[in-house]
């Protein structure tokens, strides 16, 4: 929990206490997956309940405030976590596109994967570039390039 920050522990408070309607300091787990939806996480059915197996281990059926917050710090600092990795994508991104055009070239692609990998035959770079540039522009643009580097 210590990786928290002040507005994160204030969100999960204002989530935990909306639905802790009897104010005795827990909510049922059947609350979470909905808490978790409304911060933006949906989870299937198997994923929620093994998240809640780990939190509550006496399986009652209840999470006191500290259990929730170490259920939902799992999720928080992913999300922090995403929000580093986009900013460094954005920064690379810059730093190839030197004229500021938003968008770099597929030779320049064609660098960056070599120099990521440098086991890469020329069929494999060209393979993997005619994959992305499906337009056959010769660019790709940072939304092309944040979906090759993320793979979403």
């Amino acid at each position: 929990m210590e990786e928290l920050d002040k507005a994160q522990l204030q969100l999960l408070k204002n989530a935990f206490d909306a639905f802790d309607r009897e104010k005795k300091g827990i909510i049922s787990t059947d609350m979470i997956g909905t808490i978790l939806e409304m911060l933006g996480h949906e989870l299937d059915e198997d994923m929620l309940k093994e998240i809640i197996d780990e939190v509550d281990v006496s399986r009652t059926g209840e999470l006191d405030f500290n259990d929730f917050c170490m259920l939902a710090s799992k999720f928080l600092t992913e999300e922090e976590d995403d929000e580093t990795m986009l900013q460094e994508l954005k920064e690379a991104f810059r730093l190839y596109d030197r004229e500021g055009n938003g968008y770099i070239t597929t030779e320049v692609l064609k660098e960056i994967f070599k120099e990521l990998d440098n086991t890469l035959s020329a069929d494999d770079l060209d393979t993997m570039i005619e994959e992305i540039d499906t337009d056959g522009s010769g660019t790709v643009d940072f939304d092309e390039f944040l979906e090759v580097m993320t793979g979403e």
